[in-house]
Parts: structure tokens; sequence; C-alpha cells
């Protein structure tokens, strides 16, 4: 195995009886970066980070942990990674610092090393005035923060974070991005798992997208994105009796473009005018933004990155 890789999958394959869930992944996660796994809510994404910090244990072939095989080395590994589940599994019978000193003992943690490691957990996540306060008390995000403290009370070389803002509000979200970034710098790597696109923009530098189990792309976001669709996304609605005539004409001036129900998108490069399709579409509604990986996901898969599990 590469030195300098921290994951890699070969074919990585699980099933929950007749259904596979992940199909053949093959994937590679270097040391030092956050890595992310964007797709829809039932896309495999879970179900792989679960088998990469061994929560589930793959039916086909390999994984490699820190250079450690996952099938006879789970218990070396989980001694030297950080796991941020999406259920909480926080103890609500005991405080946030009770819960911090528990999960401490757990991995074996000397006792006044512990102590000054709780502290500084407490502060870095800003939860010292709730330190004495029962996890049942706390909000949402304040939960959600103590799971990311829990998650590096060993030190781990490898932080997993599965789904880590679902169900929080804007403001949670965003708090926890800006934790996220912090993490980055003192991190080793860091791996996790979303549907949202604004947080692989934000937080990853290099992502996989996953849909059905199997792996679309994989790339740093902005290069997906220029790469795929271009600077500029023009979208348009039309009625079924007139979409291809629409079609026609973009495809005799050589515009890129997807059509999905009513809804067509134009792909513009970056040296070519708006102004030139939108004079093949006049009378027509339109709206000019900005290229993003929802329109990545939507060309790979042919459905939004936001959609229901099929």
């Amino acid at each position: 195995m590469n030195q300098k890789v921290a994951i890699e999958a070969r074919g990585l394959t699980k099933r929950y009886h007749d259904r596979t869930v992940v199909s053949g992944l093959n994937l590679e996660i270097a040391f030092g970066e956050c890595f992310g796994l964007l797709g829809p809510n039932g896309a495999g994404k879970s179900t792989t980070l679960k088998m990469m910090y061994g929560s589930v244990v793959h039916d086909q072939g390999d994984l490699f942990v820190l250079g450690l095989n996952s099938k006879n080395s789970r218990r070396e590994i989980k001694s030297r990674i950080g796991v941020v589940p999406q259920e909480d599994g926080l103890e609500t019978d005991f405080t946030v610092r009770e819960n911090l000193n528990l999960y401490g003992r757990y991995h074996g943690v000397e006792k006044n090393t512990l102590s000054h490691r709780i502290e500084d957990l407490l502060k870095s996540t800003r939860l010292e005035e709730y330190a004495d306060q029962f996890v049942t008390t706390l909000s949402g995000g304040f939960k959600r923060r103590l799971c990311i403290a829990r998650a590096l009370i060993n030190k781990p070389s490898l932080l997993f974070l599965d789904e880590p803002t679902t169900g929080l509000d804007p403001q949670a979200r965003i708090w926890i991005w800006n934790l996220l970034r912090e993490l980055k710098g003192h991190m080793n790597t860091v791996v996790l798992s979303t549907h949202y696109m604004e947080e692989a923009e934000q937080i990853c530098d290099r992502i996989a997208m996953i849909d059905n189990g199997k792996i679309l792309a994989v790339g740093k976001p902005k290069d997906l994105v220029k790469e795929l669709i271009g600077n500029q996304v023009l979208e348009f609605n039309v009625t079924e009796n007139d979409i291809q005539y629409y079609i026609s004409r973009l495809r005799s001036h050589q515009f890129k473009f997807q059509v999905f129900g009513n809804q067509v998108n134009i792909h513009l490069q970056d040296d070519e005018d708006p102004k030139k399709a939108m004079n093949l579409i006049q009378g027509l509604n339109v709206s000019l933004r900005q290229s993003n990986l929802s329109d990545v996901f939507f060309k790979l898969s042919g459905h939004d990155l936001r959609s229901e599990p099929l």
C-alpha cells in the first residue's frame, strides 16, 4: 500500500439481502486531505463510511485504513480513528464533561492527560459553559459539537464524520463548518459524508460523487464543475410541445445542455456569450447563474442531488 494513502478501497462491495448498496468501489484518500462522499439520501455514502471505520464489514473487495487491512485489524484501526456517526449515541444520563471522560477512559487515556484534554476540547468546541449540564438540555447543534469533541478525545490520526450537519439549523451548520475548517489545520485526515452541495464545496479538498452505490466522479470540487459543466448555467422551462424545437436550436449552435422533464439547462463555457444562447430562447423566462456541484451531479446521474432514496 502507498505510504501516502490513508484509505484505499479496491472493489469494495456491500449487500443487504438481495440489494447491493455499495458496488465495486475503488477509491484512494490521501493523508492530510479533507475528503467528502457526496450524494443523495440512499446513495451508499454512509455504508461506505461505516465500512471504513469498522462498523460494517464488507462482503467483497479489499479495504486498507492507515495501512492496516480492515479484515484482520479492526481493533487497531478503531484505536487510531475518531468517529462522528449520524446518531449521536450520547449518554443522556451524564453531563457533557462526563461523556468525554467516559469515552476517554474507553480509549485508555491516562487520567491526568485526559483531564487536560477534556478542558482543551471543551474550549475548542465552545462547550465550556455547558460542561456540567446534562446532554438532554443541549440543542441539536451543541450535541453535534459534543460528538465532535468526543471523537477527538484519543487524538485520532483519521476523523470520520457521517452527515455531520443533517437536521441542524443554518446557523448551527455554519458553526460546524467553521469548526471543521479549524480541525483541518490540526487533523491529519478528515473524511465526511454529506448530501449538502454547499458543505462539500466549503470544506472538502476532494470529493467522490456517489449514486446507487457507485462512484460517478472523483476530484476537486472546482475542477469537477469546470471540466464537466463550465462557468455558468442558463436555465429555462418550456412546454412539452415546444421542447424539441428549442433543443434543435441549441444543437444547431453547438451548445451543451441537459434536459430533465420540461427544464433545460444550458452549460456555458468560459468563452461562450450568454447573450447568444438567450437569443435562441427569446420569449421564455430564463435564469443565469454560476454552475455548481449540483449541476455536476445532475449531469452524471440524471436526477437532483437532494432527491429521495430510490
